[in-house]
């Protein structure tokens, strides 16, 4: 019997250094269909997430932004337009495919002088202390492997009074609605992946992911043991099916 250490994707348990391998094949597989599935399967209600993400940002002209699992570009694109010429976003993906996808975006908005496009591993930020004025992260904090670390990491390379806003799935508060979502979850959603996007394994999966990411207020209080943050304030939206976590650093 193996004694590597494991950790979950999905609902399987596999040797920690196989995790990344195996998400980035996921969004490699779904890169080019992503934005439509996030149309589809939220009924274009995560356009109404994001704003609001985007809205406790607080940002303002000149100021920096990172915004990791940024993928197709998004919030960054949100982002960008309202820190103005004077500031700047980096849009920051672990995997190469959705960046490309990303940056084509970027370049068809008109917006390659305001947005920068990194790939990197959330949890070892290739950036200086105190960097950044804001940093979000939408929708990829449950892919990964060290939350803590990775935690720990954007809380090192925000400046002071900077903020963290992380927008992820989280748990429905009310029995009826979950029991409607995991029916959602596990018997529509994968057999949309594999109609609209031809894979229905890599949209089983996301919906696993989902389950296992920590709960509001486990994750609460991971910001806050773990990645230091202060302040920490958790906004559900759509009934607790996602959740809005917002931390200061001080």
């Amino acid at each position: 019997m193996s004694d590597r250490p494991t950790t979950h994707f999905g609902f399987r348990e596999v040797p920690v250094e196989e995790k990344v391998h195996k998400v980035a094949e996921v969004f490699d597989s779904v890169a080019r269909k992503y934005d439509i599935m996030n149309d589809v399967m939220s009924f274009g209600v995560h356009h109404l997430w994001k704003r609001f993400t985007i809205e406790l940002c607080g940002l303002r002209e000149g100021h920096v932004v990172l915004d990791l699992a940024g993928g197709t570009g998004d919030l960054a694109i949100q982002q960008a337009r309202r820190v103005g010429d004077g500031g700047h976003v980096i849009l920051a993906d672990i995997n190469a495919s959705m960046l490309d996808e990303g940056r084509d975006r970027v370049i068809d908005k008109g917006l390659i002088d305001r947005i920068s496009v990194c790939q990197c591993n959330a949890e070892i930020l290739p950036f200086a202390d105190n960097s950044f004025d804001c940093i979000t992260i939408a929708f990829g904090l449950r892919n990964v492997t060290d939350k803590g670390k990775a935690l720990a990491s954007m809380h090192r390379v925000l400046k002071p009074g900077g903020r963290l806003c992380v927008l992820e799935f989280s748990r429905p508060l009310y029995a009826p609605l979950e029991k409607v979502y995991d029916f959602y979850s596990f018997r529509i959603l994968p057999k949309m992946g594999e109609l609209i996007a031809n894979d229905r394994d890599s949209y089983q999966y996301l919906a696993e992911s989902i389950r296992m990411h920590p709960d509001q207020e486990s994750l609460r209080q991971m910001m806050i043991d773990e990645g230091g943050f202060d302040e920490v304030e958790v906004f559900n939206l759509t009934g607790g099916i996602v959740a809005l976590h917002r931390g200061f650093k001080y």
